[in-house]
């Protein structure tokens, strides 16, 4: 939750030996998924902030900015069916959407379908900090 995001950053700091490393990997708000995505669950403003809070922990010195790691990581769905059930029908989100959604979901979706499936690169951010 965006209103927890600081106390995390400030917990992974307390359990941390110094030296200690925390491995921090969150996907960038960027890409063909996200274009799909966003049209029912718009994750732009968390994914923006937490980068703010990783880069806020660093700028306060709690942590160290040891490494920073781009790249992209391959998603497959077979069909539309596939991906309602792995994104759509998620247990932890309850996505609502009404028939004109969905329609224009599945037409988005479905320009991404090839022989094989749509295949999508989710672009991904690693942050390796280290407590001081």
């Amino acid at each position: 939750p965006l209103d927890l995001m600081g106390q995390s950053m400030r917990e992974v700091h307390r359990v941390l030996k110094p030296g200690g490393k925390a491995y921090i990997s969150e996907p960038i708000f960027a890409g063909d998924f996200n274009e799909v995505l966003r049209m029912f669950h718009n994750e732009q403003k968390v994914r923006e902030a937490a980068f703010e809070t990783v880069k806020k922990a660093v700028d306060e010195g709690l942590f160290q900015l040891v490494g920073q790691t781009f790249f992209n990581s391959p998603m497959r769905f077979a069909d539309f069916a596939d991906f309602e059930q792995k994104i759509l029908k998620v247990s932890h989100t309850n996505h609502r959407l009404d028939d004109a959604l969905y329609q224009a979901v599945k037409q988005n979706f479905e320009q991404h379908v090839g022989d094989d499936g749509a295949h999508f690169k989710m672009p991904i951010r690693v942050d390796l900090l280290a407590k001081p």
